[in-house]
C-alpha cells in the first residue's frame, strides 16, 4: 500500500481570450504528512491516461465529451477524476514515473515501489537521492563582536555568545 493520498476538492473555470474556456482541477496530494497542490486540465488527465495505457491497465477515465459549463456535470467529472487517481494508486504496486511526475512528486521514499518509464533504473535511483552541501561553523560572529582593536569590548555580547557556543567552558 502506498503512503500517497489524493483528493480533488475543487475546480475552477478559466476564460482565455486566445482559446475557448476550460476547467482546471485542484489536486491535493498528501504524502508522508506533507501536502502540496497541483492544478491540471482534463486534457492533461487524458494525456496521462494514454501514457499509462502503455505500461499498465488504468481504470476508465471519465468521458471527454461533456458540456464544460454545467456545474453538475463538472462536479461529476471532478469526482470521476478523483476516483481515477485513487484507483491507479490502489490497484498498482508499482507507480510509474509518469504518474508521479503528473502529481509533481519528485522524491518518492520507497524506491522499490516506483519504476522509471523510459529511463534506466540507475537514473531513477540517482535522481531520488537528496544532495546536501557541507555546513561551515564559525567560532565567532564578526558582526556581533566588536573589532579586536576596540579598547572597550562588550561584555554582555561576549557572555551571551560564550554561553551559546561554549556552554561547557569555564570563564577566564
Amino acid at each position: 500500500m502506498h503512503n500517497v493520498r489524493i483528493s480533488i476538492p475543487s475546480f475552477r473555470s478559466e476564460d482565455n481570450p486566445m482559446e475557448k474556456g476550460y476547467t482546471v482541477f485542484k489536486i491535493e496530494v498528501l504524502m508522508n504528512g506533507r501536502q502540496h497542490t497541483v492544478e491540471k486540465r482534463y486534457s492533461e488527465f487524458h494525456n496521462l491516461h494514454k501514457m499509462l495505457k502503455k505500461s499498465l491497465k488504468p481504470p476508465e477515465l471519465p468521458s471527454k465529451h461533456v458540456r464544460n459549463w454545467v456545474p453538475k456535470v463538472l462536479e461529476q467529472r471532478r469526482h470521476g477524476l478523483e476516483l481515477y487517481l485513487q484507483t491507479v494508486i490502489m490497484e498498482n504496486e508499482v507507480l510509474p514515473k509518469i504518474f508521479l511526475d503528473f502529481l509533481n512528486i519528485h522524491h518518492f521514499p520507497s524506491l522499490p515501489k516506483t519504476e522509471s518509464c523510459g529511463s534506466f533504473e540507475m537514473e531513477a535511483e540517482e535522481s531520488s537521492k537528496l544532495n546536501h552541501q557541507p555546513t561551515m561553523l564559525y567560532q565567532r560572529d564578526p558582526y556581533l563582536l566588536p573589532p579586536k582593536h576596540d579598547s572597550f569590548s562588550n561584555v554582555v555580547i561576549e557572555g551571551v555568545i560564550h554561553g551559546i557556543f561554549y556552554p561547557d567552558l569555564q570563564p577566564r
